[in-house]
């Protein structure tokens, strides 16, 4: 079952059982993969979302939600901190097992085997090597420092 199936069965899932904060992110998560189904139409016609277009939605809010979470929480909202942080749990719960410390460097060593990474010009490959297989699964933040650090 896809991404897009997942969310709709939890969707459905989530209105029988009435619980409104889980209903209202799951909608929100349905929202921005329609939306960027009509931005695909437009551009190619091409509407079809893979699911690992899907994961980089889902780790846009994700991302999204986790700097209001410190915006509010360095305002001294706390209630509102902890809905964002409750929507990121409600999406995290569609993305992949997050690879540990040495997950990620087997990773970035593979990726730099593969695509014959000799300097930093090759930094591109590299990062879009990971991006295709580890979407979701890692922070591309820290990883792109240690990518540097290994060409360097």
């Amino acid at each position: 079952m896809g991404l897009r199936e997942q969310v709709n069965t939890a969707l459905k899932q989530a209105m029988k059982e009435k619980d409104a904060a889980r209903l209202a992110t799951l909608r929100l998560i349905n929202a921005a993969i329609k939306d960027q189904d009509i931005a695909r139409r437009g551009a190619d016609g091409d509407t079809d979302l893979t699911d690992a277009d899907i994961l980089a939605i889902m780790g846009k809010m994700t991302k999204q939600r986790q700097e209001s979470v410190r915006a509010y929480e360095e305002g001294g909202r706390l209630d509102l901190a902890e809905r964002e942080q409750r929507e990121i749990e409600i999406i995290a719960e569609f993305l992949p097992r997050p690879l540990e410390e040495a997950e990620v460097d087997a990773a970035i060593d593979k990726a730099i085997k593969d695509t014959g990474a000799t300097s930093i010009r090759d930094m591109g490959k590299i990062m879009g090597r990971l991006k295709e297989k580890y979407t979701g699964q890692m922070d591309f933040g820290t990883v792109g420092p240690k990518v540097k650090e290994r060409l360097a």
